[in-house]
């Protein structure tokens, strides 16, 4: 867990190694506009609302975002 410990993991993105891989919580205790969080393997957060995130969830299934996964 990474913070207070009050966040839910949903997903963790390569999980085949042991080296802190990036993660993704729903923090149901926190602010709504900061209920989502990513982490990376170097400790950051990024926190947003469900709202941003399913933002982004929609650009991604729309192929908006494959040549940033291709870089």
């Amino acid at each position: 867990m990474t913070g207070l410990g009050r966040e839910e993991p949903v997903a963790t993105f390569c999980g085949n190694c042991d080296c802190g891989c990036p993660q993704l919580f729903v923090d149901a205790a926190a602010p709504a506009e900061r209920r989502v969080v990513l982490t990376d393997d170097f400790g950051q957060r990024i926190q947003m609302s469900a709202d941003q995130f399913a933002s982004l969830i929609e650009e991604a299934k729309a192929g908006r975002l494959d040549a940033a996964a291709k870089a």
